[in-house]
């Protein structure tokens, strides 16, 4: 389900400012039919069951909600609010920031619809239980699949995250002659 926040004013008109040209680029937001059917479609790749709400809010709103849940007092993309008691029905909530969403559109050369995809998109993998912040890289293989089967190009991880330094490999080969080496030598270098 997708809904306006009814306490930031630009929200409960449905972001009329975006209908103007933002970075040069018409940044209209797109319909809640489009949205709520993305929505399904990204749940069902997740493989998250239960009914997910998307607030829809302005920078403003998100900071606010930011500061209530996680003490942080600046606006961010998005927020996820998973449900711990499933029995309901419910996975949980997101919150989307569309005046970020918007400046971010126009950071990466892409319409807000396709930013607020991709917001929707690492939303729903924390709702399903994913933590980029504490994985190993997990969440980003997983966004990157689940969003290039989705018709995205990049994934937020991938936008904001280096990428991991992969680890030396060590062949048997070459680990074989350190060994020996070592063994010629006493272990001393």
């Amino acid at each position: 389900m997708i809904l306006f926040d009814s306490e930031q004013a630009e929200s409960a008109a449905e972001f009329p400012q975006l209908r103007v040209a933002v970075a040069g680029r018409k940044a209209a937001l797109p319909v809640r039919a489009t949205l709520g059917r993305f929505l399904r479609l990204a749940q069902t790749a997740v493989r998250l069951r239960g009914e997910v709400t998307v607030l829809l809010t302005t920078d403003a709103g998100i900071r606010s909600l930011n500061r209530r849940f996680r003490g942080k007092n600046k606006a961010t993309d998005v927020l996820s609010f998973p449900v711990e008691d499933r029995s309901w029905g419910q996975a949980g909530d997101l919150a989307i920031s569309v005046d970020t969403a918007a400046r971010q559109a126009a950071e990466h050369n892409h319409s807000l619809g396709t930013e607020m995809k991709v917001l929707m998109l690492h939303g729903l993998l924390h709702l399903a239980g994913h933590d980029h912040e504490a994985d190993e890289g997990q969440m980003r293989k997983l966004e990157a699949k689940l969003g290039a089967k989705l018709g995205l190009r990049q994934g937020l991880i991938a936008r904001v995250e280096p990428e991991p330094a992969k680890p030396a490999k060590t062949t048997k080969k070459v680990a074989a002659k350190v060994v020996k080496k070592a063994a010629k030598t006493g272990g001393a270098r």
